[in-house]
């Protein structure tokens, strides 16, 4: 199968914006269970999700409208581009690439032990070819950290624990992941269910 329709999001939560808040932490140990499609479809859809009339109405603020973000999960079925238009996630990769992102991140090993990794990569052009330098050094960082955030506390709902990791060795996590030459890998972000 090379490609996989995720649940529609839920637009309703157990949790409170400000619990979630209050209770999200940094963890970089996680049960072996796997994050169900529901649980990657609502991380998704939090970061990157399409809530408005047209493609660049999503769920992060993003600059002009520009979306320059690109969402990967990475499970120990290969390596899947998220979609958000549609809500799906297409094949990327057909192997399991947590290992070695583990490696090109100088060794943090939690990496290769969360059982999802979501990897997000820019493509600066959509974003440079409208505000030039400003983009690439203010907005695009500026769009992952909401993107980002949201896909934080989206795990805090539902459950769920993460940590963002943005210590890596950008070629190496750009071959891994088998990134096109106009994507830059930017952050990493291992989700679990928390240890017992």
């Amino acid at each position: 199968m090379d490609k996989i329709a995720l649940p529609s999001p839920r637009l309703d939560g157990a949790m409170s914006l400000e619990a979630t808040i209050a209770a999200r932490r940094s963890v970089r140990a996680y049960a072996l269970t796997e994050l169900t499609l529901e649980e990657i479809g609502q991380l998704l859809w939090a970061a990157q999700g399409i809530t408005g009339n047209r493609p660049h109405k999503r769920a992060a603020p993003s600059a002009g409208g520009r979306c320059p973000l690109e969402f990967y999960v990475c499970r120990s079925d290969g390596v899947w581009h998220y979609e958000p238009e549609g809500h799906r996630l297409l094949r990327h990769l057909s192997e399991d690439v947590r290992g070695p992102l583990a490696d090109a991140a100088w060794g943090q090993r939690f990496i290769a032990q969360a059982p999802a990794v979501f990897a997000v990569s820019a493509l600066f052009d959509r974003t440079t070819s409208r505000y030039g330098e400003r983009g690439r050094i203010r907005y695009v960082p500026m769009d992952l950290g909401h993107a980002a955030q949201n896909l934080l506390l989206e795990a805090v709902a539902l459950g769920l624990v993460s940590v963002p990791v943005g210590a890596f060795d950008d070629a190496a996590v750009a071959r891994v992941l088998g990134l096109p030459s106009e994507q830059e890998p930017l952050y990493l972000l291992p989700v679990g269910h928390p240890q017992r």
